[in-house]
């Protein structure tokens, strides 16, 4: 299903007064969010950029009902939410809003226990690939050789997979989501919607100051991403995995653009050899070889 631009709901829910760095990738996927839920949608948000940015109290940027939690808590925080509308009869959603540090790392256990009881939660993970609130510190989800303030000559582990972690939890949905492809996002959050139990979309978010590169090439980035197959946007609804347009035309890997278009962009990468960049390319393939595996062996019997 291809969701029309035009045909978005025009009400908005990121509002002036917020106080995101420009260029921010992880408020145009609130946008998003707001357009696909309404009020309807419950926030929980860790500690993170998200929970920082919604303005001084008693007003707020953010026009959606918002729980602030600790750090590691927002999943069970959620699933105690998901729970309260049950028995009260209440009409909500409980989503989990939260960035790479507090679902890869610090509130991992958390989520996964969510996953496991399968409990009644959308969980979205904007993913800005460090710790950015607090001085762009390396998290799990920082990339290998990607600079950070802890990571001055470049992260030296692979970034962690959060979304096929849940896919192997045996959760209803997961999926991947990028800021350059609003319409994309939009759908997967509607269908996530549609499905009751544990829900994981992975959504892709440039973060300029982190990733040095110049605020309005936000979306040129997480596009860029995209297109030379650094992030793959796929969806595992109910057993079957298939990858999401451009990402299904781009197996073919002589459709993909060069790496090095992504890499130029951003200044944290500024340090990479010709070596180190081979070494990045031959890493994206065996991503794509085993998520083809993988989808593969998901395909429904006839």
């Amino acid at each position: 299903m291809t969701v029309r631009i035009d045909l978005l709901p025009k009400t908005k829910y990121v509002m002036p007064g917020h106080s995101a760095c420009a260029g921010c990738g992880m408020m145009i996927g609130l946008k998003v969010l707001g357009m696909a839920l309404g009020e309807e949608a419950v926030l929980s948000i860790p500690a993170s950029c998200a929970s920082v940015v919604q303005g001084l109290s008693p007003k707020s940027g953010v026009a959606l009902p918002i729980l602030n939690v600790p750090f590691a808590a927002a999943a069970s925080v959620a699933t105690g939410m998901s729970e309260a509308f049950r028995r009260l009869g209440v009409k909500g959603r409980a989503v989990v809003w939260a960035g790479d540090g507090g679902t890869a790392d610090i509130g991992f256990a958390a989520v996964s226990a969510a996953a496991e009881r399968n409990s009644d939660v959308l969980y979205i993970m904007y993913d800005n690939e460090a710790y950015m609130n607090t001085g762009i510190q390396r998290s799990g989800s920082t990339p290998h050789y990607a600079w950070t303030t802890t990571t001055p000559a470049g992260k030296r582990e692979n970034k962690k997979d959060v979304a096929l972690i849940m896919l192997a939890h045996n959760v209803p949905y997961v999926a991947t989501a990028s800021i350059a492809y609003p319409q994309d996002f939009y759908r997967k959050i509607k269908r996530a919607a549609d499905i009751p139990g544990f829900r994981f979309i992975h959504l892709f978010a440039p973060c300029p100051p982190g990733w040095q590169h110049d605020p309005s090439l936000t979306v040129e980035v997480a596009r860029k991403a995209v297109e030379t197959g650094v992030f793959i946007l796929w969806e595992y609804d109910n057993g079957e995995l298939r990858l999401n347009p451009p990402s299904s035309a781009l197996v073919d890997k002589s459709r993909r653009k060069p790496l090095v278009e992504y890499l130029k962009l951003q200044g944290r990468y500024a340090h990479l050899s010709e070596d180190q960049i081979k070494q990045m390319e031959e890493e994206i393939d065996r991503k794509w070889q085993f998520l083809l595996r993988f989808a593969q062996a998901a395909r429904p019997r006839a």
